[in-house]
């Protein structure tokens, strides 16, 4: 069955290397995918959503959801699975970027993206702040595509965590919320 995944990542990342990669927006994926090193996009917006009353809810349970993600892929998954990059294994393959990091599985990018973008979709009070939110985080996972550093089942995997780590976070900031709301404050 690994075997099976291993062939249908490869291929679609060839594919989307003849077919979706277009050069005058190579420079714009590069620039995006290279913002969320280190989650340092997520956290800059996150602190910044702490500095103004209406959605520092939204910037407390963004950087909650990132401190989790990171430690679920980072930590523990990255080092448990140890994936090799995918320009390193994939015959044809021209990544437009590489990683320091050898390991592959889960994408950390996409993680970070969605466990801070979820947890604006469910905290931020403004719906065209929410949806932006979905799609800087989805575009950030199909950007580790375009620029070859991750398979597809990273992306999807990492999804999946940052996911995860938002409704955790979510959930954990209403509790900690309600348990500290004073009962003068209707709690």
């Amino acid at each position: 069955m690994l075997e099976w995944i291993q062939a249908l990542d490869a291929g679609a990342l060839l594919w989307i290397q003849e077919t979706v990669r277009l050069e005058f927006l190579n420079p714009v994926v590069e620039c995006y995918t290279t913002l969320g090193n280190g989650g340092l996009l997520w956290i800059a917006l996150s602190l910044a959503l702490l500095c103004w009353k209406p959605t520092r809810r939204a910037g407390a349970a963004s950087l909650l959801a990132l401190l989790l993600g990171f430690l679920c892929t980072n930590v523990v998954l990255k080092n448990l699975v140890q994936r090799p990059r995918p320009y390193t294994v994939v015959e044809g393959l021209i990544p437009l970027l590489t990683s320091a990091d050898p390991n592959s599985f889960p994408s950390g990018h996409t993680c970070a993206a969605f466990a801070a973008g979820l947890a604006w979709v469910r905290t931020l009070p403004w719906r065209w702040a929410r949806v932006l939110a979905a799609a800087g985080a989805a575009c950030m996972g199909l950007s580790r595509l375009y620029v070859g550093v991750h398979y597809p089942s990273d992306v999807l995997a990492g999804a999946l965590v940052g996911s995860l780590c938002a409704w955790a976070a979510v959930k954990l900031l209403w509790r900690w919320e309600r348990r500290t709301q004073s009962p003068s404050e209707g709690g």
